[in-house]
């Protein structure tokens, strides 16, 4: 699909123009995002033009360059109809917002890009085919998993995202959930009974998720509140979230738990198949689901993503001793989620 793709070069050109130092962000750059995004969506061009630096306003050209391309989103890809993710990356002297969508009119994803500079201005725009976009360059391609990882779930779950290409798992793009997934549960080939309006309508709301390996709690939060289906608390993230720290700089994300569902706090050590909570909708979550990654802290906005091989498990129905889930397997541990 040809969709203006002039802006993906006016987005390197400003980008590559800046200085390589780091200044201080006076400003929130997600909030900045979301608001521009906004305002392209609803044509309101005037201001987000003015939120350009010189640069861009010229290699888009100004208001009607900005408005041609708005005409041709919505003509080829329609309104936003979901958002998978949104990620903001410190590159030195300016910061990016990414913001993963689903689009009416087309099944792949796509990407809004928009990079600020210290003042918070626009110094690069760009909405493009998550195709288009690499995955995050990485130093542990070839890593192996020191932590004996089991599946953190007792029955079978389905991948709805994993994997190392784009294709398979939109988180690839981003260098802390390089290797991440997202994990439903799907019977008759639906998450959920009914209209799907409500979390109890989803097979995975409420379940159990237990910890994949043993290690000490080093972040334990609970009470917020979880998202109507197809909604999203985007101030917190992760929602309600478990991280383990396994030892060997391996550090276990657990996010999206339940409200009130939390059963350690900071500070607990757990063994592998100990009850952490039950799977929820909170934070960054359109729907009740798991988000699993590892990585090398525990800070989630700044640390690298480490391949998860898990341990003795079934994917679809056949018996893995230790690998990684992609998306579309069925899998379930072989030994119920305990040693």
């Amino acid at each position: 699909m040809k969709l203006m793709s002039t802006l993906v070069c006016a987005l390197a050109l400003s980008l590559a123009s800046l200085q390589a130092t780091a200044q201080d962000i006076a400003f929130d750059p997600m909030e900045q995002g979301r608001k521009l995004t906004r305002q392209f969506y609803e044509g309101d061009i005037a201001a987000v033009v003015a939120a350009f630096d010189d640069q861009l306003t010229s290699a888009l050209g100004g208001e009607s360059g900005v408005r041609t391309f708005r005409e041709q989103v919505l003509a080829q890809l329609g309104a936003e109809s979901e958002v998978l993710d949104e990620t903001v990356t410190d590159r030195g002297s300016h910061q990016v917002y990414q913001r993963v969508a689903k689009f009416e009119k087309n099944a792949a994803p796509f990407v809004v890009v928009w990079a600020f500079d210290s003042q918070g201005r626009a110094s690069g725009f760009a909405v493009t085919a998550q195709q288009a976009m690499q995955p995050a360059p990485s130093r542990y391609l070839e890593y192996e998993t020191q932590a004996d990882l089991r599946l953190p779930f007792t029955d079978e779950w389905t991948v709805f995202w994993g994997g190392r290409t784009l294709d398979q798992n939109y988180h690839a793009a981003n260098r802390e959930q390089r290797f991440a997934y997202d994990i439903v549960v799907v019977r008759d080939g639906s998450t959920h009974a009914g209209s799907g309006r409500s979390n109890e309508d989803y097979y995975c709301f409420g379940r159990p998720i237990l910890a994949p390996a043993g290690g000490t709690v080093v972040t334990a939060l609970d009470g917020v509140p979880d998202n109507v289906p197809g909604e999203m608390d985007t101030p917190e993230l992760a929602g309600n979230h478990v991280v383990i720290d396994h030892g060997n700089s391996e550090y276990s994300f657990l996010a999206h738990f339940r409200n009130g569902s939390l059963r350690v706090k900071e500070g607990d050590t757990v063994a592998q198949g100990d009850t952490l909570g039950l799977c929820g909708n909170s934070g960054r979550s359109s729907e009740p689901h798991l988000h699993y990654h590892l990585q090398n802290t525990p800070d989630l906005t700044n640390g690298e993503g480490l391949p998860a091989q898990f341990r003795n498990y079934y994917a679809n129905d056949e018996l893995v001793r230790r690998g990684e889930p992609v998306r579309g397997e069925r899998v379930r541990p072989a030994d119920g989620g305990r040693d």
